[in-house]
This record gives C-alpha cells, structure tokens and sequence, in this order.
C-alpha cells in the first residue's frame, strides 16, 4: 500500500494507567514497545493487542533499541541505568543491568550490523558497548552540554550525536575521533533571564541515499518552562555540511520530538507541547509543511512501522495510537 499523508487518521489505540514516554516498532514488526512515567515499559502484540510488562527501572525509561533480529531489547533510563531484556519473553526478567553513565541517560542506538549499542546523556559522554555482553568498549568525549540523540551511520564505521547546543557531532568508531562538527545553532537558545539551555537536537535521520541529514528540534522560543516554541527541523548536505533547508509549521507550538525520512522522500515529524500533538508532513523541497494532522493529545515520540504506512505516537493521556497513511477503511455495509 503507497503511503498518503493527507489521508493519515488514528486507526487504533492502546491504553496504559501512566503517561507515555516513548515507542518502538521491533524489527520484525510483531510488536510496538512503549515507555511509561511508572518506570514500566509495555509491550502490545500488534497482532491482538495482548499487553506485557517489563520492569526494572528506578525512573522515567526514555531510550528503546534493539538487536537487529529483534531478540534482545535495551532500555536506557533516567536512573542512569541501560537494561538488557528478552524482547518476545512471556514473563520478562533482565538478563542484565549496568549503571551506564553520571547522570540521566537520553539516547541510545544499535549499530547496523548489531555489534554495538551506543548511549549518551546528560554527562556529556558517548559510549559505546559490546550490544552481546554488555562490555563498556569506547568513550566518545567533546560535547559541551547534554547528549540528546545518538544514531549510526549506514556505513557502520561513524556516529553521529546531537547535543543541547545545537552541535552534531560525527565520530570515527574504530579511533574514537570527532571527525566533524554540522552546526544547528538554529535548535539551541539560552535564556539570560533565566540563566536556562533550552531546546537542542531531539532526533536525527539519514537520507537513504546518504545525501542529507535532517536535525530536529525547537525554535523562537520564548518561555522555556512553558514551552512555549515552534517546532523545527533543520536539513544539511552530507558533504558541504551547508543548511539546505529549514522546515516549518506555521501555527504550531511543540517541539519536533521525533523525525524520520520516509522511504517515498517526504519527512515526518511528531511535535507535542503547548499546542498539542501533530503529525507534520514536508516535501524536501519545501520550507513549509503541506500537510499538518491533530493528534487527541499531546505527543511525545513517534515511530514508523517497516510497512511505511503505520505510524506510532505516544501521547501524555497514557494512550499509544496507531495511525495509518491511507484512506480510512469504508464501513460495512448492514445485511
């Protein structure tokens, strides 16, 4: 089914007794994860919705990431804490836990090839570990203020993390170097009244054909404990490192939480605070979003199903919803 965004609506919903946090799909899309202000993380079968908890942490869990064969999940939490589970268990338990860094844990990612994991928070510190047994095997130091998204490159042999100042920094694996430095100042303001950092790169992509890296987050903000912004994301060349574009939706107040490239070339972005959940949708091309969907509440992370035509949100009402990029089914017709 070919995916159309001005055709997007909520198809399903799944309900927890706390506000949601985050959402996965696993890799082999049988189940989409979320996590919970009650420390829980939730797993529902997408097949019949059955529901199963995991828990283990002292505090908010706010990374998911699995192995590539869908086998093994790692949760990263607040108490900073990274816990390895049997993802498909019926009654999981943790085969292991590590305290894993100084402080609040905000990312982390597993590498393509499934060999390594990488996590980064509000230490500064990107680490990398052994995804099989949980061995620290590298430290990556140079950011000036809290890790907020980690993701690997295609290749394998780089990394990239997005900081509170607005920096994205890519890192050579194998020597453990900043190779550079793309510069989105655009997501970073420091209120002097205040004395407060706000905003930062919330969610990174690649392009698939690696031409483009797109870096989400807030804009034009003026109160940073109301969250009162604008929603942005930022596109740069992958070899010049020049800002393309800068994507915008006019009319909305949140933060671009999430962002991913569409295998069809458009993005998607998931924006929540202020005024509400949205789905915002852009062409490459295009500053402006052409099409902008109202979620039932305010969202706080996004994922996008291997079939490219489901979307999962989560949401502060306790809800996960499933939305679809495609016509809604007609109603039955009564006999």
């Amino acid at each position: 089914m070919k995916a159309d965004p001005k055709q997007v609506h909520v198809s399903k919903e799944y309900a927890h007794g706390a506000p949601l946090i985050n959402c996965r799909f696993d890799p082999k899309a049988q189940h989409v994860f979320a996590t919970a202000q009650d420390r829980a993380i939730i797993r529902w079968t997408l097949a019949d919705g059955k529901k199963t908890e995991f828990k283990a942490h002292d505090s908010w869990v706010r990374g998911l990431a699995f192995s590539p064969d869908g086998e093994t999940l790692v949760s990263a939490g607040y108490d900073d804490t990274l816990v390895w589970w049997p993802a498909n268990a019926g009654k999981p338990t943790p085969i292991r836990q590590i305290k894993a860094h100084a402080g609040w844990i905000r990312a982390i990612a597993s590498s393509p090839d499934g060999r390594l994991l990488a996590s980064g928070g509000n230490d500064r510190v990107l680490k990398l570990w052994n995804l099989g047994n949980g061995k620290l095997v590298g430290e990556m130091k140079g950011h000036e203020l809290d890790i907020y998204s980690v993701m690997f490159h295609p290749d394998g042999k780089h990394l990239l993390s997005g900081d509170l100042m607005g920096h994205v920094r890519q890192w050579e694996i194998a020597s453990g170097k900043e190779v550079r430095k793309f510069e989105a100042k655009d997501l970073h303001t420091y209120n002097t009244g205040q004395k407060v950092h706000y905003g930062g790169v919330r969610s990174l992509a690649l392009s698939a054909d690696q031409k483009h890296l797109i870096a989400g987050g807030l804009y034009k903000g003026t109160n940073p404990l109301g969250a009162v912004n604008e929603p942005l994301i930022m596109r740069f060349d992958w070899e010049s490192q020049k800002v393309l574009k800068k994507h915008i939706a006019d009319g909305v107040k949140g933060v671009i939480w999430r962002n991913v490239i569409h295998p069809d070339g458009f993005v998607i972005g998931c924006s929540g605070g202020s005024g509400g959940g949205y789905l915002l949708f852009w062409q490459a091309k295009e500053d402006k979003a052409f099409h902008k969907f109202k979620l039932p509440d305010t969202a706080r992370e996004m994922d996008l199903h291997p079939d490219g035509v489901t979307l999962a949100t989560v949401h502060g009402n306790s809800k996960l919803a499933l939305s679809k990029l495609a016509p809604k089914p007609k109603p039955e017709k009564k006999k």
